[in-house]
C-alpha cells in the first residue's frame, strides 16, 4: 500500500493479543487452515506451486527466500486475529479516536496576504472517532493512499490547525512531502 496504508496496518498489529506464528512451517500452516485446507488457495496466494507449500507444510524446506518471507508475514498479518483487530477498530471509530504522529510538508491555501508556504512539521494530534472511522472504512474499501491522506489533512486541518473552528476559518491544509507517519489507536 502506502505509507499511511501501511501505519493503519501496524497500528492494527499492535492491538493483537497474541504474537504471529515466526516459522515459515508455522505460518504456512496458519495460512493452509485459514483456507479452510486448500494448499492450491496458498500457492495463489503466495505465488509459488502447491507442491512448495506442501514442503513448508511437512518441514522439508525451512527458509524461504526473502522475497517470500516478506509475503508469507504480510499475508499471515493480514488475518492474525481479525477479531481482536476489529474490536480495537471498533473502540477507535466510536470512542477512542486516533493518535497521528507525523513529520511532514504542510502547505496552505489561506486568505490573501498570508503565507501559504509549505513548512516541515512534526505534529503529535489526537484525532476524533469519526476520523478514524473514515479511515478504517477507507482503508476496507480500497482506498488510494492519496485518498487516505486527504482524510488524515482533513482531521489535522480541522483539530490541530483549526483549533475545532475556533480559529483560521478560510484555511485549507495540504498534506505531503511525508516523512514518517504513525497512527495508533
Amino acid at each position: 500500500m502506502g505509507i499511511l496504508g501501511d501505519s493503519l496496518d501496524k497500528a492494527a498489529a499492535n492491538t493483537f493479543t497474541r504474537p504471529i506464528p515466526k516459522s515459515a512451517q508455522a505460518q504456512v500452516k496458519f495460512l493452509v487452515k485459514q483456507e479452510k485446507g486448500s494448499t492450491r488457495n496458498v500457492a495463489r496466494l503466495l505465488g509459488i506451486s502447491q507442491r512448495t507449500v506442501e514442503r513448508y507444510l511437512t518441514g522439508q524446506i525451512k527458509q524461504p527466500r526473502t522475497e517470500l518471507a516478506a509475503r508469507l508475514q504480510g499475508e499471515v498479518r493480514k488475518r492474525w486475529q481479525p477479531k481482536v483487530r476489529a474490536r480495537a477498530q471498533k473502540q477507535a471509530a466510536t470512542t477512542g479516536g486516533i493518535v497521528i504522529e507525523t513529520r511532514a510538508r504542510f502547505g496552505y491555501t489561506a486568505a490573501p496576504g498570508t503565507s501559504d508556504d509549505g513548512r516541515l512539521r512534526l505534529i503529535t494530534q489526537a484525532l476524533p472517532p469519526a476520523y478514524a472511522s473514515r479511515l478504517f472504512e477507507a482503508q476496507a474499501t480500497g482506498a488510494t493512499e492519496q485518498q487516505l491522506r486527504d482524510i488524515a489533512a482533513e482531521g489535522l486541518q480541522e483539530i490541530y490547525f483549526k483549533d475545532r473552528g475556533r480559529r483560521a476559518q478560510g484555511l485549507v491544509v495540504e498534506f505531503s512531502d511525508i516523512d514518517y507517519v504513525e497512527l495508533d489507536y
